[in-house]
């Protein structure tokens, strides 16, 4: 896919603000620019270089019509970053004055980029390979520290490039196995059936885990959620806006006013949580409130955290009988609110931590914080509060960050829902492999099994892509990028 023509957009954030940075790309970037800038003439200038002049409007005067002051940054092809001739024009961040240049580039020769063409380009040139285009978005869209790193290694390289490699491995043996087919009346074995088992589990191994990383990586990505479960009138959404600093849920004294979930980010020592404030969970024949209750149930089964939140021990035994059931295997944190009521000092002490579930879990039925994002304190907590007078919100949250606590994360870590199916598919693949390997298969039909794994870990990297393919990734992608 040539693409000789050269693209203009805004690569800064739209709106005004105090300077706006025009991005070009292509064959006649620096002849384009040259027509509307005043300064060096940048045909004759140094890559990577900066240079002071002023944007003119030309078609009306000879001098031209000075629009903006500006600095112009020239990276020549292919030290760029979509290995093409590149400029950056930073000017004053008016929207008048960005639409005037764009309008200007445009009369010249140049069209506006479509969403993700900067970043197309760049991967369509051999900058890097289809996963670490995708992290490009990923890396702009991180709110929080472990999706920025997690993004930011995809970017550099991630698992993209132990994946290509070991794609590479299985393409010198499909060849050998492709290679016997030429020779098959003379029953020839190029391709040693041993090792080339040891290889596909090898590349099982890696591809597993990378699958079993996708529920922690997503979790990194979209943040921890967390849902605030309790009775009527506890007080779950005066905890929400107590959390969150701000009057995100409708408070009154009746109870039921929560009729429908109710969400929010909250983050917490670098780690995003979504906290979802639920209905109040009790019997009752309003009908609305009774599809608000059972989405209360639909969002505590989806959470990593439950936050049971009750004001007297009747209402945490409904709580733990209610629940017992959905909470094996959970981080729960029982919350006692409206100590601020409560007269005897002893009944406020915060309750020592007890056993979770007797017995455990199993690492298969193991929630995703526990097998990859972080290790769960093993324990309930209980904490006692009140919502309304802000006391103890800065322990519940500490709780929250201890429950998370982030181990090291691996240097490979899925988040991409494509690249989980490529993978499962590459993988299920390979077993068929290794099943006609075991019944001693002839080498035709080995060979179709390999070239469907190769053609799924091609489709992850972009070895292997369609026109409808990269559309649909790089559409995803913002204008200037």
């Amino acid at each position: 896919m040539v693409q000789s023509d050269t693209i203009c957009a805004l690569a800064t954030p739209q709106g005004i603000g105090a300077i706006g940075v025009i991005r070009v790309s292509g064959e006649r970037t620096f002849e384009i620019v040259n027509k509307v800038f005043k300064g060096k003439d940048l045909m004759k200038v140094e890559s990577h270089t900066i240079h002071f002049g002023t944007i003119r409007d030309y078609t009306d005067a000879p001098e031209g019509k000075i629009i903006d002051e500006v600095l112009v940054s020239v990276f020549k092809n292919p030290r760029s970053f979509t290995k093409e001739d590149v400029i950056e024009i930073s000017c004053h961040g008016s929207d008048y004055i960005i639409k005037y240049i764009l309008k200007l580039l445009i009369q010249n020769g140049c069209r506006m980029a479509k969403p993700g063409e900067f970043t197309q380009r760049a991967f369509l040139n051999g900058q890097f390979d289809l996963v670490q285009a995708e992290a490009v978005a990923d890396l702009i869209a991180a709110d929080s520290e472990a999706a920025h790193k997690t993004a930011l290694n995809q970017m550099r390289g991630g698992f993209s490039t132990q994946l290509k490699a070991l794609r590479e491995e299985l393409v010198h043996f499909a060849s050998l196995v492709e290679l016997e087919l030429d020779f098959g009346e003379e029953d020839v074995e190029f391709a040693g059936r041993d090792d080339l088992r040891q290889l596909i589990l090898k590349i099982q191994n890696f591809l597993k885990k990378l699958i079993n990383s996708f529920d922690s990586g997503n979790v990194i990505k979209e943040g921890i959620p967390v849902a605030i479960i309790g009775p009527p009138n506890a007080g779950k959404s005066t905890l929400l806006n107590a959390l969150l600093n701000e009057e995100k849920a409708i408070v009154t004294d009746i109870a039921g006013t929560t009729r429908d979930v109710i969400e929010d980010i909250l983050f917490i020592g670098g780690t995003k949580f979504r906290i979802i404030d639920t209905a109040g969970i009790r019997e009752t024949k309003d009908v609305v409130e009774s599809i608000g209750i059972e989405r209360s149930k639909q969002a505590l089964e989806k959470a990593e955290i439950a936050i049971m939140l009750f004001e007297n021990e009747p209402d945490r035994q409904f709580l733990a009988d209610t629940f017992a059931d959905m909470l094996t295997g959970k981080a729960t944190i029982w919350v006692r609110n409206k100590i601020d009521l409560v007269n005897d000092e002893s009944s406020a002490m915060v309750a020592a931590s007890t056993p979770l579930h007797e017995g455990g879990e199993s690492e298969e039925n193991a929630s995703p914080i526990k097998k990859g994002l972080g290790e769960l304190t093993g324990s309930q907590v209980y904490i006692n509060i009140s919502a309304k007078n802000n006391t103890g919100i800065d322990a519940l949250k500490n709780t929250l960050a201890d429950q998370t606590k982030l181990k090291k994360q691996a240097d490979t870590m899925l988040t991409n829902l494509r690249h989980y199916e490529h993978l499962a598919k590459a993988h299920e693949a390979l077993d068929e492999v290794l099943k006609g390997l075991r019944l001693g298969i002839t080498g035709d039909f080995l060979a179709q099994d390999i070239r469907l794994s190769l053609y799924h870990l091609g489709e992850i990297t972009g070895q292997i892509t369609t026109d409808d393919l990269l559309a649909n990734i790089f559409s995803k992608f913002c204008i200037g990028k």
